[in-house]
């Protein structure tokens, strides 16, 4: 589809590559890297092709590129199938630091299903070699917050909604934490096209960062928004892991490329994460073994994901 041929398109531009079969629809193409070179390249779904998944495909090859990068992407920043921009800024980003780099993330413009026309900035520079990270202590949650947003034509009503319903919905299970939940209406220099969202994290006091989240449509009641984003996170704090489901399978390219063994604590292994985790090995010397936490609390369903990375060093730095 247009944004899966867009991340294409942009590791072929990062290292100057050579691509065959790169048209919608195909089903077999053949790639040929050459230099990461880095620089600005600008990647474009034309549709709201999520430009988080952009991030996601452009981001190990950046790492390892000769100079620093600034990437364009452009398409949708909150859709469906897809992590929304919120998410990557306030769960992702943190946790993909603890690798050992920084990032920067700019959002230019919101774009929303079905046109998309939303864009981000991401600018990011090299590094020598990825550390491993340990995420296996969960801690207890500290904070719940998070935003409701909408934008073009639709009410803030809907969002104080959205947001007055999660809430409600978690304070069903956690009594005694304070939960703030802004409701946004997204300024309209800001944001292409009319859309509704949600999202919450809970923070714990080891610094874990879990989340649920939730878009609005055409017909769907806002509280349902807001309830949906509220199980969502709720579900992800029962299985006591240090990283929700969305986050489990976004740190295997990371912890395979890192120099060292990395653990990570999840709930059920998605299958999102054991596709990553085939393609990884397949594609590195990486190793990974995913066990089952017996002792814990066998009802709870709590996994470790090991790996020994593969040590990748950067050759232009």
């Amino acid at each position: 589809r247009p944004q899966h041929l867009s991340g294409l398109e942009i590791i072929r531009d990062l290292c100057e590559g050579k691509l065959e079969g790169g048209e919608i629809g195909s089903t077999e193409i053949t790639f040929t890297p050459g230099k990461i070179k880095g620089g600005t390249h600008i990647a474009d779904t034309k549709t709201a092709g999520s430009v988080c998944l952009l991030m996601q495909v452009a981001m190990p090859c950046v790492l390892f590129a000769a100079s620093p990068s600034e990437l364009h992407l452009k398409g949708g920043t909150n859709a469906e199938m897809a992590p929304q921009i919120d998410y990557t800024v306030m769960v992702f980003k943190p946790i993909v630091e603890k690798f050992n780099f920084t990032f920067n993330c700019d959002i230019k413009k919101r774009g929303y299903y079905p046109q998309g026309g939303g864009e981000v900035v991401v600018q990011m520079s090299p590094v020598k070699a990825l550390s491993p990270i340990n995420l296996t202590e969960r801690g207890t949650v500290t904070k719940i917050y998070g935003r409701a947003f909408v934008a073009g034509a639709l009410p803030i009503k809907l969002a104080k909604d959205m947001a007055a319903a999660a809430v409600r919905c978690i304070r069903k299970e956690i009594r005694d934490l304070y939960i703030n939940i802004q409701p946004v209406r997204e300024p309209d220099d800001q944001a292409f096209g009319t859309g509704s969202g949600i999202i919450i994290v809970a923070e714990t006091s080891t610094g874990c960062l879990l989340a649920g989240s939730s878009l609005g449509k055409r017909g769907k009641n806002s509280d349902k928004v807001g309830i949906e984003a509220a199980e969502i996170l709720l579900r992800n704090l029962k299985h006591g892991g240090t990283v929700d489901d969305s986050l489990q399978d976004q740190l295997i390219i990371f912890m395979a490329l890192a120099k060292g063994v990395s653990r990570v604590k999840s709930g059920p292994i998605t299958l999102h994460t054991q596709t990553a985790i085939h393609f990884a090995e397949q594609l590195t010397k990486a190793k990974f073994t995913v066990t089952k936490l017996e002792e814990e609390a066998p009802s709870k369903d709590t996994y470790i994901i090991e790996c020994q990375g593969m040590g990748m060093i950067n050759p232009n730095l």
